[in-house]
């Protein structure tokens, strides 16, 4: 069903402030009005402008039937009298239902959740009518915090992850309780002159700059972390990562240890190729590899070693030469190898995320 009506300039005018100041008011159900009612204007169907704003098409017919009989006196808020209505407890856990299967199971095209999309979600869903600031609290309420997605690959190879919590990971602690060997979780990170971005305060309405030399250069370093003890052993080199560097830096870890070494690792070709392979079969007798699942960080702690370790040394900073990178860097790295407790409470992060199997 379409209508066929033309506004004047003036009165479009006046419907475009009515619908600034709603936005300003966080007023959701005016927004959408004012939205159906120009969406008509410019010749939309009825069909479509349901589909965009989440309405029913009898809604919009009445909004659009006020509006031709009163014009922009129709597209005016009205508070209904009385204590607004607020969630029951089963719409509360719906909600939370609703929000933990993601904006694109509840009908929505966008991947990510906004107070404003939960507004939209609690009117449409439950006729209810919550400010965006309040949905924050709501939310938190609910058990929700905001924040930072991650990939997870869909090449996950569920059995072998299952496999590696259930039965690898407690053979390995087991096995170096009764040999008094090192759990040694590796993993290998690179450092880029040009600076990393984070979050930081800064003036409202003044984004926070930051120089860089553009130079694509970074400082690559190999790292072992030790599970019981804390102890961080770590190589840093201008070169790329390769079997070469990775048999010297293991040969440095074994030189400066006598006890047996259980090295957990992951799928980097440099880590299975033939060399690598050669190297760790010639020295059996004091080092044992375990590999991790393809495709699951989230199974190493060293993971979070680098995320704190950029955090101090790299984000928000400005390396105007090659040498000033390496520098802080390599200041961080010894200052994290001072604390052995930081790194153990990063293993306990660890535990965390593995469950009960820990």
């Amino acid at each position: 069903m379409h209508y066929r009506k033309r506004l004047t300039n003036e009165l479009r005018q006046t419907v475009v402030e009515q619908l600034e100041r709603a936005y300003q008011a966080a007023q959701l159900r005016l927004i959408k009005r004012i939205h159906a009612v120009l969406y008509i204007v410019d010749n939309k169907s009825v069909a479509e402008v349901s589909e965009t704003l989440h309405l029913g098409e009898q809604t919009i017919r009445d909004y659009v039937q006020a509006f031709l009989l009163k014009g922009a006196e129709s597209l005016r808020y009205r508070r209904p009298p009385g204590r607004p209505a607020r969630l029951t407890p089963s719409q509360r856990k719906e909600l939370a239902a609703l929000i933990t299967a993601g904006p694109e199971a509840a009908g929505y095209t966008a991947g990510c959740w906004t107070a404003v999309l939960v507004q939209d979600l609690i009117l449409t869903r439950f006729q209810g009518e919550y400010h965006p600031h309040y949905i924050c609290n709501l939310l938190d309420q609910l058990g929700f915090s905001f924040q930072k997605a991650r990939f997870v690959s869909d090449h996950l190879d569920e059995a072998a992850r299952a496999q590696w919590l259930t039965a690898t990971w407690p053979e390995i602690v087991r096995l170096a309780r009764q040999t008094r060997a090192l759990i040694l979780f590796g993993d290998e990170v690179s450092f880029a002159q040009w600076g990393s971005l984070s979050y930081t305060w800064a003036p409202k309405g003044q984004q926070p700059t930051v120089k860089t030399s553009g130079r694509r250069q970074g400082y690559k370093v190999f790292g072992l972390i030790e599970f019981f003890s804390g102890r961080l052993f770590w190589l840093g080199q201008i070169d790329r990562f390769n079997a070469e560097s990775y048999i010297a830096f293991l040969t440095e870890v074994l030189a400066q240890t006598t006890e047996p070494l259980l090295l957990i690792q992951d799928g980097a070709k440099y880590h299975t190729c033939r060399a690598t392979k050669d190297f760790l079969a010639a020295h059996t007798d004091r080092l044992t590899k375990y590999q991790l699942p393809a495709y699951s960080p989230d199974f190493n702690p060293i993971e979070y070693l680098w995320r704190n370790i950029k955090k101090d040394a790299t984000h928000l900073k400005y390396f105007p030469t090659f040498e000033a990178l390496t520098e802080k860097v390599e200041t961080t790295l010894r200052k994290v190898a001072d604390l052995p407790a930081s790194i153990l409470a990063l293993m306990g992060r660890y535990c965390e995320s593995l469950g009960a199997a820990a």
